[in-house]
């Protein structure tokens, strides 16, 4: 199941989200990533196709089993990667900012072993 690395955001973004408020719309995406809404719609309508998202008539987005698999694999990558940075002593914010784009290109093998040796 193989997705890009900016449907693996907007993905991870969806989860986020959905942890801190009861509904997540596309206009509270676009805010939390700083992107435009017509961005934010070509993303979802992808992402529906792909059936990583169901959208409701009210406007809705939730993430399907699929979408929620990617979307927490890549949100423990980044939870992970970030913490391990910090332990090594890169400062919070630049720690967050490498983790992310690891998080898209390292592979389930490379992973594993960080987070077998991180714990």
């Amino acid at each position: 199941m193989h997705v890009n690395e900016s449907a693996e955001n907007y993905l991870e973004t969806i989860l986020i989200l959905s942890k801190k408020r009861p509904v997540v719309r596309s206009v509270d995406i676009a805010e939390e990533l700083g992107f435009q809404k017509s961005s934010v719609s070509v993303a979802m309508k992808n992402l529906r196709e792909k059936e990583h998202i169901t959208v409701t008539k009210e406007g809705y987005i939730y993430l399907t089993e699929s979408g929620t698999e990617i979307a927490e694999m890549i949100y423990e990558r980044h939870e992970l990667l970030t913490s391990w940075l910090v332990k090594l002593g890169v400062d919070q914010e630049t720690a967050a900012e490498d983790a992310c784009r690891i998080e898209h290109v390292i592979s389930k093998e490379s992973f594993e072993a960080i987070k077998k040796h991180a714990r």
